[in-house]
């Protein structure tokens, strides 16, 4: 064996020890609304030419990016505060035109996609403030207003019915935590 060939397995050997021991701490991070508009819900198709999920259908949303704060001032010494709840409003502007009010957390959920990019996705329900629905083509292609009944008619990504139905509970003054939902 060479210099060349050792000094290689030294890297592999610390490599898998250290992503076998240390944790990973980076993660997309993603938030949701549920709007909420004269009792029916906001859903959308995922365009298909989109990498995750095309043709699919789910709620409104986007990943949190740095500039989403770090170009404005911080409100204590140290931090910016309502950050999630800012790049919701600014995402569901963007994808589908509307203001949202009374942001509510619903549930969350962390997964690991094909491309092996951690995501941790917040689920929100809103209630409608204003504007029309207004579809940012590259991102969504239809969007229906359902009611949960309806929803099931749907090609809905795996758990958004069940946040759906989540939302719809926490509407009746019943809050739990995610659970499958029977259909």
């Amino acid at each position: 064996m060479n210099e060349y060939d050792a000094c290689l397995r030294c890297i592999r050997r610390w490599y898998d020890i250290l992503m076998s021991t240390t944790p990973q701490l980076l993660h997309e991070v993603v938030i949701t609304a549920i709007i909420v508009k004269d009792g029916k819900y906001l859903i959308t198709r995922r365009s298909p030419a989109k990498k995750r999920f095309g043709g699919m259908w789910t709620v409104p949303g986007g990943k949190l990016e740095t500039s989403d704060y770090v170009n404005l001032p911080k409100d204590t010494k140290d931090y910016w505060y309502n950050v999630l709840e800012q790049v919701l409003r600014r995402e569901v502007k963007e994808e589908v035109g509307l203001a949202i009010q009374n942001i509510e957390y619903v549930t969350s959920l962390a997964t690991i996609h094909a491309d092996g990019a951690p995501s941790l996705v917040i689920s929100c329900m809103a209630d409608w403030e204003s504007g029309e629905v207004t579809l940012q083509e590259s991102e969504t292609d239809q969007f229906a207003w359902v009611s949960l009944a309806e929803a099931k008619e749907y090609e809905l990504l795996d758990g958004i019915y069940d946040e759906l139905e989540m939302a719809d509970a926490r509407r009746r003054g019943k809050k739990s935590e995610w659970k499958r939902a029977t259909r």
